[in-house]
Order: C-alpha cells, then structure tokens, then sequence
C-alpha cells in the first residue's frame, strides 16, 4: 500500500499547462493526463493560492515595521466642571477639563480636540526581523507543500491511467477468447447437425459463448469504473478515454530513476515544517526583551469657554462655528522603553513549547523517511519479479496457443473430446489476461519506485 505521503510532489511548477482533451479525435498520452489534472486539480489550486495569502502576510510582517500614524479629529458639547480628586483612567470617564468651581453649573458648550500621533517601536532585539522570517519560513512551507501536493496527485494520476489502460488490454484479451469461442461453437453446430458428435457439446459451446460475453461485460464495467477515476483525478468529465499504449510496449529501464531521496518533495516538505517551527521559537524568544519607542504628537484644542471663565462664569459661547475654531496647540516628542518583566517567564514556556513541537516534527519527518527508503526496497524487488513474470509471459502464452491449436485439431477430427477443447480454451484466454497483467505490472512498479524517489520523470517523457 502507498503510504499518502509516499504520493508527494515534485517540482513541476510551471511546465504544465491545459491540455485538452479530445479522446474520441486523438489518444491521450500518460504525460498529457498528468499534465491535465495538475492545471484542473481543485486541491491543487487552493494550496496554490494558500502561497498567494503566505507571500501576502510577508508583505504585512514587513509594513509592521513601519511607524503608526494616527490622526484624530472630534467635536463636542458639553459642561466644563472640574473637581479635586483621584481618578484612574479605566477608558469609561470623560475628559472634561475646567477649574473646580463652588458650585455645579450647567454651562455648555462647543468645544473640539485635533491630533495627530506618530509612534514607531524602533528597536525590539530583531522583533520584526524575525517575524518576517516566520512569515517568509511559512511561505517555503507552502510552495513545498504545492510541489509534494503536485507529486502525490500526479502519481495517482499515473496508477489510474495504468490501471485503465490493464482493463482496456484485458477486455481485448476477452474479445480475442469470445472470438476463438464463436469459431468453436460454429464448428460444434456444424457436426452436430451432421451427427458427428453428440448435441451435449453445442449446449457445452453455447456455455463457452455465453461465460466469454459475460466476462466481456464484466470488464468493460470495471474499465468504466477506472475511467471515472481518472476522470476525477483529471478533474474533467470526460470518460472515453483512447489511452495511448506505445510507450507500454517497451520495458522502462530500471535505472531510469534515481535512487536517492535527498529531493523527495514530501521530505523536503517536512523538513520546511521543521524550519517553520523552528523559525517561530525564535521569534518568541524575542517577546521576552525590552521595546524601545520614538513618539511624536501634535494637538490642536478649541474651547467655546473663555479663559476668563474661573471668575466670569458668563464668559462662554455657544456658537458652534466660534467654539471648533482652533485657540491652542501642542507638540510633543519623546523617546520610551517598555518591558514587562513577567513576559520572561511567560516566553520561556511559549518557546519551550515550541521546541518541543520542532522535536515532534523531526520524528515525523524520521517516519516518512524510514517509509521511503522501505517503500524503495519493496520497489526494487518488484520491478525484478514484475520483469521476471513478463519474460515468462511470452512462454505461457506461445505455449498455451500451441496447447489450443493442438485440441482444435484433434477435435475437428474427433479425436479429443469437448472438455479437453473448453480446457485449452480456457488456459489461452488465461494466459493471455496473465500476460496483459504482467506487461502492466511492470510500469506498477516502476511507478511504486517513482513514489519512493520523488522522481516521475520517467512517465512525463512519453
């Protein structure tokens, strides 16, 4: 069984574009099935455009870096009565200001606040440079993910054009055998009308008939069934599909694909997992040190009250236009530092964390290989015994035609019984499946090796 991972990516980005298909008009190549059902893919345009948002989220790590701008602007209505006392500022209070008078009053006013902030975290010990490594680590994770996520879907694509194109080769095999049983059954018809052999062998031939178009059904069944798949896989609705079976008929050399997995997408998609993670813990490690700040602010104030107003409580306006106009302003600048001091502790557990999380990565990552070089040993043996089946192949077949051919004659002469003909028809028709199958089995394995190199290769050449 493939392990799922064992189906990564490689790195095809940007050599496959659509291709159409028109089955009925012209064969569709293993290359050009590959080819299709990379560009169509839904799984494969959303990771795709996941590197699209990664790259954008760069982008923003990088404008963080920038200074905050802010600019305000209010205009209100209200009394001015002002109060000894102490206050802290919870956000919910108004900011009123005016000499504590004897006495409340409900004097009203206009009244209007403009501002302008600047403030810009200058320095944080490669806060932000370190945030825009995380962001650009997540954005190599994804582009791998794409490339293995490419390699998985292609070889499922190559398996499921492999697979129909057996089904296609078997139900020739059963036409051929459907064929030699009609021949058998017009030569049985005929000596029976004759009285040269009993009617029990045309009722036996009538059976031999009726079981090869069974088996002729039963295929082209199981061939629809692949072709859906593929279909799927391909990510197109068409299903009558004329595969192309020239470059099956040629034994892939089994030194065609590399044996090294230094590239296979999948581990160097999990090896960007670990980067990412490890990326992140040191980034935490920087939420632990102090933030030096640079600030500015520029403020405009308009008051409909009169600066007379402590001791002329009449000195006011409530002329809207007169109480925005602008009276005084201030400016500010300043430099500040702040460090929570208890975020140490907080970090040093976010980033213990995050280590222990690189750590669980690793072992993951030591599974997949192990799989991967298992899943080539496995490749190997079968390449060899999927070569030695298709050598002996020819021999089953040659000798099982010179079986039939030998009973046909005999029993045109009435020299062997119908068994023994139906036998031998039996052992030609299996001969010739197990032929087909073999062929085939080859390219399975060679296909079972692409997955555990990384390297497809072999199967885009055609």
């Amino acid at each position: 069984m493939y392990h799922r991972g064992l189906l990564g990516t490689t790195a095809l980005l940007g050599l496959f574009h659509l291709v159409p298909i028109h089955a009925t008009a012209q064969s569709l190549s293993i290359h050009d099935a590959v080819e299709t059902a990379l560009h169509n893919y839904g799984s494969i345009k959303a990771k795709a455009t996941y590197i699209d948002a990664s790259k954008a989220s760069v982008m923003q790590s990088k404008k963080d870096y920038m200074p905050n701008l802010n600019v305000s602007l209010q205009q209100d209505y209200g009394t001015v009565n002002g109060q000894n006392g102490p206050l802290y500022g919870m956000g919910l209070a108004v900011a009123s200001s005016g000499l504590p008078l004897p006495h409340q009053n409900w004097n009203a006013a206009f009244g209007a606040l403009y501002l302008t902030n600047v403030n810009w975290d200058f320095f944080a010990f490669g806060r932000a440079k370190e945030k825009i490594k995380v962001a650009q680590a997540i954005v190599s994770r994804d582009e791998f993910d794409l490339e293995q996520e490419k390699f998985q879907h292609g070889i499922k694509v190559a398996g499921a054009y492999l697979n129909l194109l057996a089904a296609q080769r078997l139900i020739r095999s059963w036409e051929n055998n459907l064929n030699r049983a009609q021949s058998l059954k017009n030569i049985v018809v005929t000596k029976v009308k004759n009285g040269l052999i009993p009617g029990v062998d045309s009722s036996l031939a009538n059976a031999e008939v009726s079981n090869a178009k069974i088996s002729i059904t039963q295929a082209r069944d199981y061939e629809q069934e692949l072709a859906g798949k593929l279909a799927q896989l391909m990510g197109t609705t068409e299903q009558n599909f004329n595969l192309d079976t020239l470059f099956v008929r040629q034994i892939p050399g089994t030194n065609t694909i590399s044996a090294s997995q230094v590239k296979h997408p999948l581990l160097q998609y999990y090896s960007e997992r670990i980067a990412v993670s490890n990326q992140q813990a040191q980034y935490f490690q920087t939420l632990s040190y102090p933030t030096f700040s640079l600030f500015g602010v520029f403020q405009t104030r308009a008051s409909g009250f009169s600066s007379s107003y402590a001791t002329n409580q009449n000195a006011y306006t409530q002329n809207y236009f007169e109480g925005i106009k602008p009276v005084r302003s201030n400016y500010l600048l300043g430099f500040g530092a702040t460090w929570n001091f208890t975020s140490i502790l907080r970090v040093k557990q976010q980033v213990a964390s995050q280590k222990f999380v690189s750590q669980a990565l690793q072992e993951e990552y030591h599974l997949i290989d192990n799989q991967i070089h298992n899943q080539l040993l496995v490749s190997e043996n079968k390449i060899l015994n999927a070569i030695a089946n298709y050598q002996e192949a020819p021999v089953q077949v040659q000798s099982a035609a010179d079986a039939y051919l030998q009973k046909s004659v005999l029993y045109k002469n009435g020299l062997t019984n119908m068994v023994d003909m139906t036998q031998a028809l039996y052992v030609l028709n299996r001969a010739e499946t197990s032929r087909d199958v073999a062929f085939i089995n080859v390219w399975q394995a060679l296909l079972l090796k692409s997955a555990a190199t990384g390297d497809l290769s072999p199967f885009l050449k055609f």
